[in-house]
């Protein structure tokens, strides 16, 4: 059996660990200090590393550790730098001492480079989903993040949500800003308010509470397109992508403010 640890580093993002035994996986190590003080203490060793895209703060660590662990496979988009195995959507990865092999995806939008890793129930998605939101588009378009979105929600409801950043109770606030009226919203933001509290992550989400709660996957929602429509000051629309196009230049304003 594979465990899934989230360690923290800066400020709000996570370096997801897989391990079993004494053998670790890292996704998206921006930086080597925190991750090098988790390997040490849980006595493991760290056999690769996932990137999900080239943004500093999930590939910064990567000197360190190719320095500390010369062998070290990094796994990831060609571009990056640091890279020994460069991937491609389709391909899927072979984690061979923790018994685990994850389909690539590529998810252009946050970076046209982005690639989210499936498998065994889990979902490493980086900045393309987050909890209750979405990553903002710095390369791509709006039409490549919800088609990137839209694959990633036809995974099973189960899998697990293992983004990379702890986002979710401000994307929870935006949400409700759009829904709210929606039960499910309130009742997870009390939840999550209170993991916060707690000093424990709100991750990982799941693919059926996202459906339920996330406003970027639920622009062809009736509500969630009324609320895009008074945005803009024009009729409600079925069209998908004129209301995700709405929703997150909203939240870009929304975050500013």
């Amino acid at each position: 059996m594979v465990d899934v640890t989230p360690v923290p580093a800066f400020s709000s993002n996570y370096i997801w660990v897989l391990h079993r035994a004494q053998t670790a996986v890292a996704v998206d190590p921006g930086d080597a200090a925190p991750l090098l003080d988790y390997l040490a203490g849980a006595g493991l060793v760290l056999d690769a590393v996932l990137i999900t895209h080239h943004h500093a703060d999930h590939v910064g660590g990567l000197p360190a550790l190719q320095a500390k662990f010369p062998a070290l496979t990094v796994c990831g988009p060609a571009g990056v730098a640091g890279v020994t195995h460069p991937l491609a959507d389709g391909d899927r990865v072979e984690l061979a001492p923790l018994g685990l092999s994850l389909d690539v995806l590529a998810v252009p939008g946050h970076t046209l480079d982005h690639l989210a890793y499936a498998g065994a129930g889990w979902l490493f998605c980086g900045d393309t989903l987050f909890a209750a939101g979405c990553g903002r588009l710095f390369e791509g378009t709006p039409a490549q993040m919800l088609a990137s979105l839209t694959r990633l929600a036809a995974l099973p409801d189960d899998t697990r949500i293992a983004c990379a950043h702890e986002y979710t109770l401000d994307n929870l606030r935006f949400a409700l800003a759009v829904e709210p009226d929606n039960p499910a919203l309130h009742a997870r933001l009390r939840r999550d308010q209170a993991s916060r509290d707690a000093g424990l992550p709100t991750l990982p989400s799941t693919l059926a509470q996202e459906r339920d709660t996330n406003p970027f996957l639920r622009v062809r929602v009736p509500s969630v397109q009324a609320a895009a429509a008074r945005q803009t000051g024009e009729p409600a629309t079925d069209d998908g992508l004129a209301t995700f196009t709405t929703l997150r230049r909203w939240k870009d304003r929304f975050q500013a403010g």
